[in-house]
């Protein structure tokens, strides 16, 4: 960070924005007391150009006996009507001050344009840091969340204001902020922008003009509210000036909030992030603060369309800075480049106006408000935490493979103290599959989230198994120790000898020989398995081989050190060997165990299986679409960010079909997976048979469509492990043969839709 007024940088003034520093600081010396008394001795003036100015040009003042302060001017030559008001900036500013709001000290306004050739004002030089990189890079994370907290809690205090007791009361009109903000911009962008305006910004302004909330307070609204235009304090997390005041109305506070939350913008600017960056707090978290803050209702309601205002501004804004810059009278040397930034930044725009849904799932389907509380929590943890902290945690398991990153147990302690556990089961956490299928679409989102909340399989189904089919002694032995996340279990069914598609052919023998349970056989693909926490396995196979057809099987409990049972290798998915959870095929030869260890009772391995089967697969489902979800982020925010034969591939109709086919596919699939588990809180999974097969065909195959197209709007990049498309895409191919092939369960569909009509 540097020092000083303004965006941090000082350079040479440029030669179109040269003042004769002599007549300067005869002016001063003759009108302005509060620094002539200081200036008595004669004193060299010098002069600097604070760089990145896109707006009204502003000069560091140094006199040789050190006095300082900082000059704000209109830019020179042509300008649109009713823009730069420096005059508005020096009043506002002399009205914050006076009731101690982080503003320069003004000092002197001066309306005399003969001076330096335009209009001015003069300020107090103050002393702190400025940050020119939104992420922050020079400070630790953990400073980070802090000085954007404080951003948000100054932005809620200027909105405290009574802009009347201030003195403001005819600083401009009051109503309708909105509305005039958008004539106003449009008006300006269509000046700038000239014969050739951009469709986008003619479709965004349209979607905004008719969209315009009721106005229900009024404040100060700064107009241009980012960490850019913030002076902090040397060493605390806290702002000791607001600049940039150009902008300056009555109207609308929530405009602020919009223009703060671009932050979040898809792709990188100097005013947002792009992808999250490690202790940047999210925009649930901020827009939290600030709600809290004013007592106003969160989330805050219509957000989107401020944010979607906000973009209207500042690709507005662009467009006359990129006029300017044709001109030869702008303040930025880069001025022209911003040029290929106004249509993305109208994309964005068009984007707010469509990514909020009026309905959420929550109220959609009437979840009870403990359920609602919990998905926004859940939400909340996965936005600030969890995704945050995915470099982190594949960096470890890259170094160390078969090692639990550190930074997940640090996660699962916060979701445990925050009430986040154990979301799956409903006879523990109250929630009912359809109100957890949202849950698990949410952790769907991130590779790692689900096993913050020890909501991860295989563990979701074993426990589920044990809590509805296992003893006494076994819920006590292995359940509570996986109920508290200190231990993993692995789940071995599948056979590498057989086709396991066809369960009847599970071949692994337990035979009974006196008070034990003797096991030989090998199974393969025992998910879960390389986890170094990993201490039992659930395991299916034969205890009564002339038995019918379905109660041959059983289900044992295996510790995983029980002698006999060797790991025999990790099994890679697409190369990848999934560290540190890994999937293993695993021999057992003449393996004993108690007569106890038997769940349920021999002849019912079928009959858990399916009861088991059943919540797994809308919870996989969910997560599915909870990664298809993330890859239409990651494509669209690609997609805005990427320019190909001069354009953004955000143009390309081809990329547009792309994100609107998975749109469609994605909710429709969402839609089919509610009612699957609507139906398995209602009829139970056997009655719901059909539905579970359906969405274990429908999801798989919507999430591999979807994360295939935005690998392929991420080209090389989208192979590579640098975003999680590549993981995803392995993920939900798997699932395809995972719990049951695609071919099995598109016959299970068939065979109960011939059923009923059958029954006709």
């Amino acid at each position: 960070p540097r020092c000083g007024n303004k965006m941090a940088g000082l350079m040479k003034v440029p030669n179109r924005l040269l003042i004769d520093a002599t007549k300067l600081a005869r002016y001063v010396q003759e009108n302005v007391p509060e620094l002539s008394q200081s200036l008595k001795k004669p004193s060299a003036l010098d002069l600097q150009y604070f760089r990145h100015g896109e707006s009204n040009p502003t000069y560091l003042l140094e006199w040789s006996c050190g006095q300082k302060c900082v000059l704000r001017r209109k830019p020179p030559g042509k300008l649109l009507p009713g823009a730069h008001r420096i005059d508005r900036e020096f009043r506002v500013m002399k009205a914050l001050s006076q009731v101690g709001f982080p503003v320069p000290s003004p000092i002197h306004y001066c309306s005399n344009p003969e001076v330096i050739g335009t209009e001015f004002f003069l300020m107090d030089y103050v002393k702190g840091r400025v940050f020119t990189d939104v992420s922050l890079p020079e400070v630790p994370p953990e400073e980070r969340a802090a000085l954007y907290e404080s951003t948000i809690m100054t932005l809620a205090q200027l909105h405290s204001y009574s802009y009347e007791k201030l003195g403001l009361g005819d600083f401009g009109r009051t109503e309708g902020y909105c509305q005039r903000q958008i004539d106003a911009w449009k008006k300006n962008y269509l000046a700038a922008a000239g014969s050739q305006p951009a469709s986008e910004m003619l479709e965004l302004t349209s979607w905004l003009e008719r969209n315009v909330p009721s106005q229900s307070t009024t404040g100060i609204v700064h107009g241009d509210y980012r960490i850019g235009n913030l002076i902090f304090h040397p060493k605390e997390p806290r702002v000791l000036a607001v600049l940039d005041w150009e902008l300056c109305a009555l109207g609308d506070p929530l405009a602020d909030v919009g223009f703060c939350a671009l932050l979040f913008l898809p792709f990188k600017t100097h005013f947002s992030i792009g992808d999250g960056v490690e202790g940047i707090p999210c925009e649930y978290h901020l827009t939290r603060i600030y709600a809290a803050i004013e007592n106003i209702g969160h989330p805050i309601p219509k957000l989107h369309f401020y944010q979607a205002l906000a973009c209207f501004r500042i690709a507005s804004i662009l467009q006359g800075v990129v006029t300017r810059g044709r001109q030869g009278n702008a303040s930025s040397e880069q001025a022209l480049s911003f040029e290929d930034m106004v249509v993305p930044m109208a994309l964005a725009g068009l984007n707010y106006t469509t990514s909020t849904s009026s309905l959420s799932v929550s109220d959609m389907f009437h979840f009870s408000p403990k359920a609602k509380k919990t998905l926004k929590d859940v939400k909340v943890l996965i936005d600030e935490k969890v995704i945050p902290a995915e470099e982190e945690f594949f960096n470890h398991v890259e170094k160390y493979h078969w090692s639990v990153p550190p930074v997940m147990e640090e996660m699962k302690k916060e979701a445990k103290s925050q009430g986040l556990w154990n979301l799956f089961l409903p006879g523990i956490s109250g929630f009912s599959q359809l109100e957890y299928a949202a849950m698990a679409e949410e952790m769907g989102r991130s590779p790692i989230a689900s096993e913050v909340f020890n909501c991860s399989a295989p563990d979701t189904g074993n426990m589920e198994v044990l809590y509805m089919y296992g003893s006494e002694e076994q819920k006590k032995k292995w359940l509570d120790p996986l109920l508290e996340g200190t231990i993993r279990s692995c789940f071995s069914m599948t056979e590498p000898g057989v086709a396991s598609s066809d369960a009847t052919n599970i071949s692994l023998t337990i035979e009974r020989d006196g008070n034990e349970y003797v096991l030989n056989g090998r199974k393969w693909w025992s998910s879960g398995a390389g986890d170094p926490r990993c201490k039992v396995a659930i395991v299916m196979g034969v205890t009564n081989p002339d038995g019918a057809r379905l109660t041959r099987h059983s289900m044992v409990i295996v510790p995983l050190d029980t002698p006999g049972v060797k790991l025999v290798r990790p099994l890679a998915v697409f190369g990848g060997l999934d560290y540190p959870h890994g999937h293993f095929e695993i021999s057992f030869t003449n393996v004993r165990v108690p007569l106890s260890n038997i769940i349920g009772g021999e002849g019912r391995g079928f009959e858990i299986a399916q009861g088991r089967l059943g919540p797994g697969r809308i919870h996989h489902c969910m997560r599915l679409i909870g990664m298809a979800e993330r890859a239409i982020d990651l494509m669209t925010n690609r997609a805005l960010s990427r320019t190909t034969f001069g354009k953004v591939l955000a143009k390309q109709q081809l990329v547009r079909s792309y994100i609107a086919q998975s749109r469609v596919e994605v909710d429709q699939t969402r839609l089919l997976v509610l009612q699957a588990a609507k139906y398995v809180d209602t009829l139970g999974s056997k009655g719901a048979k059909k539905e579970i097969a359906a969405i274990k065909v429908a999801a798989p195959e919507m999430a591999c469509k979807v994360i295939d197209r935005a690998i392929q709007v991420h080209g090389a990049a989208g192979l590579s492990q640098d975003t999680v498309l590549g993981m995803f895409y392995a993920g939900a191919r798997s699932l395809r043969i995972a719990d049951g092939p695609d071919e099995v369960h598109i016959e299970t569909v068939a065979k109960e839709e011939l059923k009923q009509k059958a029954k006709l």
